[in-house]
């Protein structure tokens, strides 16, 4: 939507405005200029300067529920508990400042007791996805050094055969395996901490005493590369707190836009409550939701896994107000017929990032959940999570759009061929990135971190356009990359799987569009002249080196060499044809 179609008397005050309010000197959000490696920089001036202070502000919530995971629940003072008894126990193993720590389970209450722990004693922790297969959980290990590894059951039997290549590893704790592990390296991690209903009956301990400054590193999240293997971003303790400013700001924003002043907050008031339903491994919900909530007292309901009935008896069940994660889900909770046998009325926020959103998603949350207001942003694992937010009116007048950058935060549009030109608002380039909240570098990759990190700015390879007034537009991807359902996939990875077949001499994988997942990968292979190979034996060829959602729904053969330009880059728009076809058949 254009300016002059905005309604009238919208908005109260521009954004420089609001935020101008929000950050004044004396406010809680307060904006001040402090030299982050080299580079002078905005930050919130209140952060908490780590991740350890958080674990304290948390225990201040005392009673309070903070997780619900099936029948389990567990406490603040709880969760306090099992933090410093583990932390304790790294600590007895060696564990100190700059040591890898990581992690590698499904959403489990276990989860943020390990990474806060590890994050206690200035450790780096290091979350693995939990969907890589062995070889990929592997690499992760191997590549950050990692010294202690903590993984639920399912995950300890992929492990298995890869833990004597880790050679960094010295100790494995196990979560929920109900058989005793006979191996030298590992420990059922339930002999440390207990089970999670009995963590408020742990001893009180204080956190090992640590020195952990705001420029520290916290933790290493991979991301995938356009050269194949994943890349770790090493991030600060800033870096992982600033999303706690951001999202408070987000709602500040909305009040003072309409004209009305933001509502003071009540510590005494309504506890918060969201439904997690995405990964914690995953820098959305580890810095955007987990670490948010753990300061503020919010309860987090979890799940198993993704099931849409499950989610609405949880949501009826401890009353949820906040739900989503990414597109693909908001859209369950919208669509699923059975939605009208439970109660929602709680709702009050459905908000989602992590892959594009349809404009008609915006409409669709305010016709379903009329109390809800509908939000998404944008970041990326480069920019520990939140860059943009938007919600409330800015997101229905501007429902294609992610919003405008958080107060701390720059973006600007840059030629793409030269990175260096700032085009004017409006027109089309490569989006870059600035802020505290951006990483310092991709971890044993200095050329990678060198082509990405430049002079505070990250260049995130989103072609993308900035209104007048900041709000921006994302419109397409320069890597080649697509995204299934929040989880980024890089398609040179899957291709050079394609290409270990010895069958297939040419390979190429494209976004097939799915309506909730927003696009699925698709393959398009040439095979070598008198090789065969059918469909099903190279999806499951790839299925035996990647995570099972970067595996192709769909291979389609070309029976000649695949179109490329005259710079020999393979013409994909042509390949993506074949698939678009086919849907418009069925």
């Amino acid at each position: 939507m254009t300016e002059a179609a905005l309604p009238a008397g919208w908005p109260a005050m521009s954004i420089a405005q609001a935020h101008a309010m929000i950050t004044a000197p004396g406010s809680p959000a307060e904006v001040e200029t402090v030299d982050i490696r080299g580079v002078p920089t905005r930050t919130w001036k209140n952060l908490p300067p780590s991740i350890r202070s958080i674990v304290e502000l948390g225990r201040a919530h005392g009673d309070r529920v903070f997780l619900v995971y099936e029948d389990e629940r567990v406490t603040f003072e709880g969760f306090y508990r099992a933090v410093a008894a583990f932390a304790a126990r790294l600590s007895a193993d060696g564990v100190g400042k700059g040591d890898r720590v990581a992690v590698v389970m499904r959403n489990l209450p276990e989860w943020p007791v390990v990474f806060y722990a590890a994050a206690s004693l200035g450790a780096i922790v290091t979350p693995l996805n939990a969907w890589w297969t062995g070889p990929e959980l592997e690499y992760g290990l191997t590549d950050s050094g990692t010294k202690v590894l903590i993984v639920d059951a399912e995950r300890y039997e992929r492990m298995t055969e890869h833990l004597p290549n880790c050679h960094d590893l010295k100790h494995v704790y196990v979560s929920r395996d109900r058989e005793e592990i006979a191996h030298p390296l590992v420990t059922q991690l339930e002999s440390v901490i207990g089970a999670t209903n009995d963590w408020g009956s742990l001893p009180d301990q204080p956190l090992p005493s640590v020195e952990i400054g705001p420029e520290d590193d916290a933790t290493i999240f991979y991301t995938s590369g356009t050269t194949g293997k994943p890349k770790g971003a090493l991030a600060t303790q800033r870096a992982v707190n600033s999303n706690i400013m951001a999202a408070a700001v987000a709602g500040a924003r909305a009040f003072l836009r309409r004209g009305e002043a933001p509502p003071q907050p009540d510590p005494n008031g309504p506890q918060r409550s969201s439904l997690i339903s995405v990964p914690f491994f995953h820098v959305t919900g580890c810095f955007a939701v987990l670490n948010p909530s753990l300061a503020a007292g919010a309860k987090l309901v979890m799940m198993h896994k993704w099931d849409v009935i499950r989610a609405f008896e949880l949501i009826e069940r401890e009353k949820v107000q906040s739900a989503g994660g990414v597109p693909t889900i908001a859209w369950q909770l919208i669509e699923h017929p059975a939605r009208v046998n439970y109660d929602l009325s709680s709702l009050e926020s459905v908000a989602y990032g992590g892959a594009p959103s349809a404009p008609e998603l915006v409409r669709k949350i305010k016709e379903t959940f009329p109390k809800s207001a509908p939000g998404n942003g944008w970041g990326m694992t480069e920019t520990c999570a939140t860059v943009t937010t938007h919600g409330a009116e800015d997101y229905a007048n501007r429902p294609d759009s992610c919003g405008p950058a958080v107060p701390v935060s720059d973006l600007e549009i840059r030629d793409a061929a030269d990175g260096k030109t700032v085009l004017a608002p409006n027109q089309v380039g490569e989006l870059w990135a600035r802020g505290p909240q951006v990483v310092k570098l991709y971890w044993n990759k200095p050329e990678a971190t060198a082509q990405t990190f430049v002079d505070g700015w990250v260049r995130t390879g989103d072609l993308a356009r900035v209104d007048e007034e900041g709000f921006c537009f994302i419109i397409d991807r320069a890597k080649d990359m697509l995204i299934r359902g929040g989880e980024n996939i890089y398609c040179i990875e899957v291709e050079n799987v394609l290409y270990d077949h010895p069958a297939v001499m040419d390979a190429a994988v494209v976004g097939i569009v799915h309506r909730t997942l927003g696009e699925e990968p698709g393959a398009v292979v040439t095979l070598k002249p008198g090789a065969s190979a059918t469909e099903d034996e190279l999806r499951a060829h790839v299925a035996e080196h990647l995570a099972a959602f970067k595996v192709p729904v769909k291979v389609r053969f070309w029976h000649e060499t695949l179109p490329r330009n005259a710079n020999g880059k393979i013409l994909k728009n042509e390949l993506k044809k074949l698939f678009e076809e086919e849907q418009a058949q069925a």
